[in-house]
């Protein structure tokens, strides 16, 4: 019973789309039952029409003009307008007196749009999810304390919350527990009023209820809250946040009130950034697409010759109108679009939004891809490897474990590149610390130490010196970590100085030396060590790829943290697959030094490896490759380049990257496609592909239904055109009628354009 009702509710929804469908279909019994009614004695000019006919002639005039009314449209819009066959071929079948057959043309005319209408909101349903997703209004809650007044600038608000015995957090949270235990407990209880998003301002509290949508980009005030970000980057599982981490627009809040403060306006929030993506993705049309348009045309010309000469050789006008009523250009008009529609929507579903269809075309024929290695093919923050004490150390009273989860809570509030992995690693610990606590495994004997393992430690003055470290008080330790320099209290050295050889606190691109400095920079660093302070003097020697960070604890070096950058998990699998699909060139493209560059690229198996570029250097690799000829071209784009030039005959190049600091080198190649978790709203600036789920693996799954997009609709277009082919040649040798013909025509439309659709499916 449930089926049955679905299936009506489709039918239902169909004949809305296209509301002269029901009526053409109802008025078949007023047609039979007055068929041969002719009240009047006289004929109309040659005819003679019954009453029954007379309302298939004005159906008829009804669907000619409303067709022709399209087809200027069509072509307003710059699409070509052919629906002249079948405007032909109704006034051929009521000229000839094939009323039934006008009849159910008239019938397929208006299905046909019905089916089109469907077909079109089926192959967009993944896009229009996200349309309808998109936040509409917005709960502004006037709190003491948090409003925009309170403020006063985020780097006064941490500095204050610092000196108050701010306690530290998890990575991402900035404000003490009791403080958002306080403000959640007066939002619970706050007014608000519910404005449309459009009129959220800069600094505005908001409460959003559970289950409904964040409205803006914001800051999150409460302690904690659990977030979905699917239809932000298609993550399946929630994603749990704490005080002081972005919170962005789109993301639908768990089961409990959060208090967030704005920090974007609707228009520049990140849902906004993809709702602009996606319908660029929809107005757009490829060149495929286009192309099939163009071909239209001379299958129009094709079908009339057919038709002309069966009239023609059989002396037989019924025979024009049989051969007509099978033409239809439906597989070229509707298909074609339909499935590029679907890809796209596919793409958007897996977390992969393109600006243009366009794009999906090429997608399917890239021969060479370019990677940026940093944040890339590696994690986007280095990685703690290990915790080195001096050798010289005495025996301290901290191990490894409790250096770093110190030093991670300091950098917490750290803004350098190396910052975040430490403060991961010392989560961690905190972790790891609390089961050791918890078994009973003995612990630092300091009170305070073991206090630190089963609860947050407290933090108070922290400073950061740019570029050189950052320093805080810890449960009433002094923490420095940052440069050898810097922890040890030694005048900064510079670059070529005796340090900079193991002092590494830097951007991983490393100080661009000749290979003559260096060697000159580590002969003055092994004779410099015998007299000065330098980490020669107290740790090993580190590996090429290796970073590291120092720390001391009460003004006494304790401990270099080593870093290094590691590749993502599954970096190697997704260039596999790549390799699999015929993309042989895979190149990584790098300011970083050679030795480092090689280490991750034999890690995920890249051969060509281009390091210490510039961004000039990188722009104009990239250059080079895309004047080269692929070796192999699928036939497809060899028939298509005679009609769209040489840009299916030369190399596709895609860059994929980060979308920050990569912008000049994805805007030189073909692609740009920057790989982004959803927080990235500079990367569709960029990029004309964005990667919302951080994976690599989209990678080649984009290349995938790229080419399966391409695949279906080059199989409905010549399913559609062979069978509509096949049938006016029958017509013109008169083995089919009109009437029969007729619905062939429409059945034929339903095969093109239910193949194109099976571009939704999940077959790659």
């Amino acid at each position: 019973m449930r089926s049955i009702v679905a299936i009506c509710h489709k039918i239902l929804n169909v004949c809305k789309l296209v509301p002269m469908l029901p009526i053409v279909i109802v008025a078949v019994l007023p047609i039979a039952l007055t068929w041969n009614l002719r009240p009047w004695d006289t004929s109309f000019w040659f005819v003679d029409p019954s009453i029954g006919q007379w309302i298939v002639i004005l159906l008829v005039a009804y669907t000619i003009v409303d067709t022709i009314r399209g087809m200027i449209d069509d072509i307003r819009h710059g699409h070509v307008g052919v629906d002249v066959l079948a405007v032909v071929a109704l006034l051929s079948t009521v000229a000839v007196e094939e009323y039934w057959a006008a009849w159910v043309i008239v019938v397929m005319v208006h299905s046909g749009s019905a089916i089109e209408a469907y077909a079109e909101a089926k192959a967009e349903s993944s896009l229009t999810a996200l349309m309808q997703a998109a936040p509409q209004i917005a709960h502004v809650a006037e709190l003491p304390g948090v409003g925009p007044e309170a403020r006063g600038g985020e780097g006064g608000a941490r500095r204050d919350r610092a000196a108050d015995g701010f306690r530290g957090l998890p990575e991402g949270e900035t404000l003490s527990k009791s403080s958002a235990a306080a403000l959640d407990e007066q939002a619970a209880h706050a007014h608000f009023a519910t404005v449309p998003v459009e009129q959220v301002r800069l600094g505005d509290v908001l409460i959003v209820l559970p289950g409904e949508t964040v409205p803006v980009d914001g800051e999150l005030l409460s302690g904690s809250a659990t977030l979905d970000l699917s239809n932000i980057n298609g993550e399946p599982v929630p994603r749990e946040v704490f005080a002081g981490a972005r919170v962005m627009s789109g993301a639908i809040n768990g089961s409990t009130t959060l208090t967030m403060r704005a920090t974007q306006l609707a228009r520049d929030s990140q849902y906004q950034r993809i709702l602009e993506l996606v319908a660029s993705a929809q107005s757009s049309r490829a060149t495929v697409v286009r192309t099939a348009d163009l071909l239209a045309v001379p299958f129009t010309v094709i079908s009339f010759v057919i038709a002309g000469l069966a009239w023609i050789v059989s002396a037989d006008p019924t025979r024009f109108a049989q051969v007509l009523v099978l033409a239809t250009p439906c597989p070229l008009l509707i298909a074609a679009p339909v499935a590029y529609i679907a890809g796209t929507g596919r793409l958007a579903k897996a977390g992969i939004l393109i600006k243009t269809q366009e794009v999906l075309e090429n997608l399917g024929r890239i021969s060479h891809i370019f990677f940026d290695k940093t944040g890339t093919l590696t994690v986007k923050k280095p990685q703690v490897v290990r915790v080195e004490t001096p050798s010289d150390a005495a025996p301290a009273a901290l191990d490894a474990d409790h250096i770093l989860m110190y030093a991670g809570v300091v950098e917490s509030y750290s803004v350098h590149i190396l910052a975040k992995g430490i403060a991961t690693a010392g989560t961690a610990v905190i972790e790891r610390l609390k089961k050791r606590a918890d078994a009973g495994e003995a612990m630092p004997p300091e009170d305070d130490w073991l206090t630190a393992v089963r609860a947050h430690p407290v933090v108070r003055n922290v400073a950061e010196d740019s570029g050189k470290g950052v320093v805080g008080e810890v449960n009433g330790h002094e923490i420095k970590v940052g440069r050898f320099a810097f922890v040890t209290g030694q005048p900064a050295e510079t670059p070529a100085g005796p340090a900079a050889s193991a002092d590494r606190r830097r951007d991983p691109d490393g100080f661009r030396l000749t290979a003559g400095a260096r060697a000159a920079a580590r002969s003055a660093a092994g004779a410099a060590s015998r007299d000065i302070d330098s980490p020669a003097r107290h740790f090993g020697a580190m590996a090429a790829d290796e970073m590291a960070t120092y720390v001391a604890v009460d003004g006494v070096l304790a401990a270099r943290i080593v870093l290094k950058d590691v590749p993502r998990a599954n970096a190697k699998e997704s260039l596999a697959r790549l390799r699999a699909m015929g993309v042989e060139r895979l190149t990584m493209l790098t300011g970083d030094k050679r030795a480092s560059a090689d280490i991750i690229a034999a890690e995920v198996g890249i051969d060509d490896v281009h390091a210490e570029l510039l961004p000039e250097g990188k722009v104009q690799a990239i250059k080079d490759a895309a004047q080269e000829r692929p070796e192999d071209r699928p036939w497809w784009d060899a028939m298509l380049s005679r009609f769209v030039g040489d840009s299916l005959t030369r190399s596709v190049t895609m860059m994929v990257g980060d979308g920050v600091n990569d912008a000049p080198v994805l805007a030189a190649a073909d692609i740009g496609m920057a790989i982004t978790d959803g927080t990235s709203t500079a990367a569709s600036e960029s990029a004309q592909v964005v990667i919302m789920n951080d994976d690599i693996a989209a990678v080649p799954r984009a290349i995938a239904i790229s080419r399966r997009t391409k695949r279906v609709m080059l199989q409905a277009v010549c399913l559609g055109l062979g069978l509509a082919l096949v049938g006016m040649v029958a017509a013109a040798f008169n083995l089919i009628p009109a009437v029969i013909g007729a619905v062939m025509q429409e059945a034929i439309d339903v095969v093109s354009i239910g193949w194109a659709l099976t571009a939704l499916l999940d077959r790659d």
